[in-house]
């Protein structure tokens, strides 16, 4: 029997090459990309161009150097070729970490690619190599390889003390996850609040390779996702002697964030007295702008929708869902996980839809084609409200076709430009209620 045709459409991820981002949002990373011509283009057009229109910044886009490997070096191999590419790099680029990322050809071929790097490890040069091809798995994937790969072969070895109020913070996928930027911003932001030193290793707020040499310093590892990080913080806990802390559910709103907050209080086992008011504080603003929104909303109710649709990563999927579920009141009618979210994970998560809130439980499903993912759109029945579907560009089609309402949350996402925008804590819940709403007025004035 012939095997079943295994691609598909629309795919809401890049390919696991799609880590050199996770390099890029290190301040002072440089990734060196050993693979095919136009492979790197298309991480970038799917991770950050058509992705909010997040740019490049450091070493990104056109400025990443590569092999651009051909027929020459699939028959005779590539190690010469890379070796001059890195020696270029390493002369020309202004970097204090650099990772060789190999794609599918020279992993097809077997470059010895450990070897080159090795050469130039023993100079004393900060560089590191990841096998991140396209065949083994997505961007998520990627970036987990790339995070072991810095930890095993730049971190190294470490007797170093634990620091008792130092937190490593393991959250989302630069560039991947849309709004990356500011929902960084806000979760050390409350971390911070509460009382606790934070190692953030990508964009704005972090202080770069020296935050990765601080690993090992850490009291414990933080990993707030459904799934992404936990690898890590079970690699660092065997390597390091490191606990960590899992929060499955990214916090958005008051009640989330404060119960967040609390959680790691009590887990790092440290005086409440400052997160505590550091929450009364947060709680008092939010809720001032919320008795604002109240008045346009019980003004305005009968014309919004009441049920949605999520389309997305689990991370924002979830998070997203439980918040409009649980504190607005919305009901869940389709929630669709699209990252490809391995399958030891995906029961668990699952769960714990059964329990967003009170009375609502609700049946996820995980797909990974897009066009699979549209057609549940259109068959979803959302009453007789106004459809709201937070989800990609993908879905534009699906959303027109049923005259509803959506919200770009996550990859693709054509049309939106961010640039430190945040959906999550105590201020993004705010700007998440200002985009539903906004872009519901404008479809029904």
């Amino acid at each position: 029997m012939p095997s079943k045709n295994k691609s598909i459409t629309h795919p809401h991820y890049a390919c696991a090459l799609g880590a050199a981002y996770t390099v890029s949002a290190i301040p002072g990373g440089v990734p060196i990309i050993n693979c095919g011509p136009g492979c790197v283009d298309q991480q970038y057009f799917t991770m950050s161009f058509c992705n909010g229109y997040q740019g490049s910044g450091g070493i990104g886009g056109g400025d990443i150097p590569g092999t651009n490997s051909g027929e020459n070096e699939i028959i005779f191999g590539g190690a010469k070729k890379l070796d001059n590419v890195i020696k270029s790099a390493l002369k020309i680029m202004d970097g204090d970490l650099f990772v060789v990322l190999s794609g599918c050809s020279p992993e097809l071929v077997g470059d010895d690619v450990p070897s080159v790097v090795k050469k130039y490890r023993e100079q004393g040069y900060p560089i590191v190599h990841a096998e991140v091809p396209g065949f083994k798995g997505n961007n998520l994937y990627g970036h987990e390889v790339v995070i072991k790969s810095i930890i095993d072969q730049f971190v190294g070895e470490s007797k170093a003390r634990k620091r008792k109020n130092l937190i490593n913070l393991w959250f989302e996928a630069p560039y991947f996850n849309t709004f990356w930027r500011g929902n960084y911003e806000e979760i050390k932001r409350v971390l911070e609040g509460a009382g606790f030193e934070v190692n953030v290793f990508f964009g704005s707020e972090s202080n770069g390779v020296s935050e990765w040499k601080n690993i090992p310093k850490a009291a414990f590892n933080l990993v707030v996702s459904p799934w992404l990080g936990l690898g890590v913080a079970k690699h660092l806990e065997e390597k390091y002697n490191q606990p960590y802390l899992h929060i499955p559910v990214i916090p958005i709103g008051e009640e989330a964030t404060s119960e967040f907050l609390r959680k790691v209080v009590e887990f790092a086992g440290i005086n409440p007295e400052k997160s505590e008011k550091f929450i009364e504080k947060e709680a008092k603003r939010y809720y001032y702008y919320l008795d604002h929104f109240a008045d346009f909303f019980a003004e305005y109710w009968f014309g919004f929708p009441s049920q949605f649709a999520t389309v997305g990563d689990a991370a924002y999927n979830l998070a997203i869902t439980k918040f409009l579920a649980d504190q607005i009141g919305l009901i869940p009618v389709k929630q669709i996980i699209t990252d490809n979210t391995p399958e030891n994970y995906r029961e668990d998560i699952a769960e714990l839809y059964h329990n967003l809130t009170e009375g609502v439980d609700v049946e996820v499903k995980f797909i990974e084609d897009g066009y699979l993912a549209e057609e549940e759109i259109e068959k979803a029945d959302f009453g007789s409200s106004i459809p709201l579907v937070l989800g990609s560009s993908w879905e534009r089609d699906a959303v027109d076709k049923i005259n509803g309402i959506l919200v770009e949350i996550g990859t693709i996402a054509t049309e939106e430009v961010v640039i430190n925008r945040s959906y999550i804590g105590y201020r993004g819940a705010l700007s998440l209620i200002e985009q539903i709403y906004s872009a519901a007025v404008r479809l029904n004035p």
